[in-house]
């Protein structure tokens, strides 16, 4: 479903060039939930945010179905980004001015190139109670909870029906037991819809829970 070959990623700073990501291969098959994990500074969220169109490699390809996106103009791999891939992050980047259901339909608005929130809104209530939070609606995210705010952005995530979930550390800023539900959550949504995750995380409990686990350390995987 997802390939990913020979990636290499570098960033340049005064005087220093940093080598991210070396020579990274990765095949992803579809309904898979995988994790990848290792210690800080080994590429993970980089490979995450190459894999999912949101960086550019140096060398190397990442094809989705057998597209090549970063072939793709920018305009037609953000189109690519928005009707095929969500996006759960460890900061919920909920857009604050709006309410609990406006931030879930956003996706759909910019896929229909739509303004008006209301024509999805019975679209966004069923994502928000398969969350089990419908009832937080018309709350903005000040107003909520940590794991409340994750699960907005994860309906967010799904409101336009994606191939592929990547996920960045989507525990890592909640306490355990809402870990354990969100975790909980998108293992129900893997196996019910079959939907296939890619999950970046330092936790091995998370990581053990995976279909499969893979390593990466200086850039590379193990």
């Amino acid at each position: 479903m997802l390939t990913a070959k020979n990636i290499h990623k570098s960033y340049h700073q005064v005087g220093n060039e940093l080598n991210v990501l070396q020579g990274v291969d990765l095949e992803i098959n579809e309904g898979e939930m995988v994790a990848i994990v290792g210690p800080s500074g080994a590429g993970k969220s980089t490979l995450l945010h190459i894999l999912g169109g949101l960086d550019t490699p140096d060398k190397g390809c990442v094809r989705l179905q057998g597209d090549n996106i970063y072939r793709l103009k920018d305009s037609a791999r953000a189109k690519v980004r928005n009707r095929r891939m969500g996006f759960v992050f460890q900061f919920y980047h909920l857009l604050p001015e709006f309410t609990a259901l406006e931030n879930v339909v956003l996706p759909i608005l910019i896929k229909e190139n739509q303004k008006n929130p209301k024509k999805f809104k019975d679209q966004g209530m069923e994502l928000l109670a398969q969350m089990g939070i419908e009832e937080r609606a018309s709350h903005k995210p000040k107003q909520l909870s940590g794991g409340e705010q994750q699960r907005v952005a994860i309906a967010r995530a799904l409101v336009n029906q994606p191939d592929i979930i990547f996920c960045d550390e989507p525990t890592g800023n909640l306490d355990s037991h809402s870990g354990d539900e969100i975790i909980n959550l998108l293992m129900d949504l893997n196996k019910k819809n079959k939907q296939t995750f890619i999950i970046v995380t330092h936790d091995e409990s998370i990581a053990k829970r995976c279909h499969r686990v893979v390593h990466m350390k200086d850039g590379r995987l193990e």
